[in-house]
């Protein structure tokens, strides 16, 4: 009963509103960014970039959004971010107006910088619970982005008005929807800066020394949750990439369905938030975070028996529960992997890792989509996923007895 109050605070109230227009943006690219990128560029084998830079703008800015936090706090941080956000969006629009490819992908790094902002939402919400409570603070924040799941998507096609971003704009396809994710941007900035301070809670006599990055990345706790979340992430990135390219591409699926298909992930993603810090109380993080692991497989599994559109939608359900357990275990774990002195680095240095794996992946997808077709792309993803679930059992998360004191 302790830990429900403690989930209804205005923190984490701001931090859902904000995770939701994040995520819309971010949804919305991925939807439409092979697909602009494609019609853009003119080479197929460019196809990807813009999504790739998305997440490459992620992994480049995490280290900056740590920093810029440290020094400005959270609040004002947060709202920086989405002003960058708002801003991608706006050149998006100038890109698709001029047709230019360029533009388009320097678009893409600025809502990835965005997004590498909001990423830390899931730390500032464990900062204002206590630390029994933080897995379902992260949960209740990546709630939110189940808003933008159906938000992003539904601006780009499908039926009714607001799915009608696609041609809102004469003569600018998907203008009116990046011009309403802008607005989603400049909407969270506004709210963020009312985010209160988070004094860091800390458990008494627990010691405030920083020890050395290098120290810190030894910890069995940290390397699986650092490989999990990572994995999770880059395999997600991967397939999510070159999924819409598959079905739209080549097997000729309309937008809307693709849209769809895409929508439908990105909730399977988050919906599991509902109940993900429930199982990882009631069962541990780490037997969590290797059902994530399994559901990973089991999307290859769907994804290789057929092309048909429940094939597809099959595997991105899996691949976004998958997703989910891996996220939001690792982030619990790395909780218990540092101490509050030492959260700044260690979250940078995390984010780096994971959206760096991420942008290998993304980068990739659209290569191997392009020379050796959706097949390849599933099997390219077994080792990973492989050396995520060893990595989590080598450290034995629900029975180490080595988190910082």
């Amino acid at each position: 009963m302790v830990i429900r109050s403690e989930l209804v605070n205005r923190n984490l109230a701001i931090l859902v509103l904000a995770q939701a227009a994040a995520v819309s943006g971010t949804v919305a690219v991925v939807t439409i960014g092979g697909i602009a990128g494609r019609e853009l560029a003119g080479n197929p084998a460019l196809a990807t970039l813009p999504v790739s830079l998305l997440i490459v703008g992620t992994a480049l800015c995490t280290v900056l959004a740590s920093w810029t936090m440290a020094r400005i706090g959270r609040g004002r941080g947060f709202a920086l971010g989405a002003g960058a956000g708002a801003l991608g969006s706006g050149l998006a629009i100038v890109a698709i107006a001029t047709r230019s490819f360029a533009l388009f992908c320097a678009a893409s790094v600025l809502i990835g910088c965005a997004a590498a902002f909001s990423q830390q939402y899931r730390f500032a919400a464990m900062e204002s619970v206590s630390a029994a409570a933080a897995p379902k603070a992260v949960s209740v924040v990546l709630v939110g982005s189940m808003l933008g799941a159906v938000a992003g998507p539904g601006l780009v096609a499908g039926p009714g008005l607001v799915a009608r971003g696609e041609s809102w704009m004469p003569n600018i396809q998907f203008g009116g929807a990046f011009a309403v994710i802008a607005g989603c941007y400049l909407l969270a900035a506004s709210v963020l800066m009312a985010l209160r301070p988070m004094p860091y809670a800390t458990d008494d006599g627990r010691p405030e020394v920083a020890r050395s990055l290098p120290a810190i990345a030894r910890s069995r706790l940290f390397i699986a949750a650092v490989m999990g979340a990572a994995i999770g992430q880059g395999v997600m990135s991967f397939v999510m990439t070159a999924a819409p390219l598959a079905m739209h591409l080549v097997d000729q699926y309309s937008l809307e369905v693709t849209a769809n298909i895409i929508q439908t992930h990105v909730l399977a993603m988050y919906l599991p938030s509902l109940i993900s810090g429930y199982l990882m109380t009631r069962f541990g993080v780490g037997r969590v975070m290797l059902a994530g692991a399994a559901l990973l497989g089991a999307t290859l599994a769907a994804g290789l028996a057929g092309r048909h559109i429940l094939h597809y939608g099959a595997a991105m359900v899996l691949l976004g529960v998958g997703w989910n357990f891996l996220y939001v275990g690792g982030t619990a774990l790395l909780a218990r992997a540092h101490r509050p002195v030492e959260r700044f680095r260690v979250q940078a240095l995390n984010d780096f890792t994971i959206f760096g794996i991420a942008a290998i992946g993304s980068l990739g997808a659209g290569v191997v989509m392009q020379a050796l077709g959706w097949d390849a792309v599933l099997y390219a993803s077994l080792a990973p996923i492989a050396v995520a679930a060893a990595a989590i059992v080598w450290a034995a998360p629900d029975r180490s007895a080595e988190a910082v004191r």
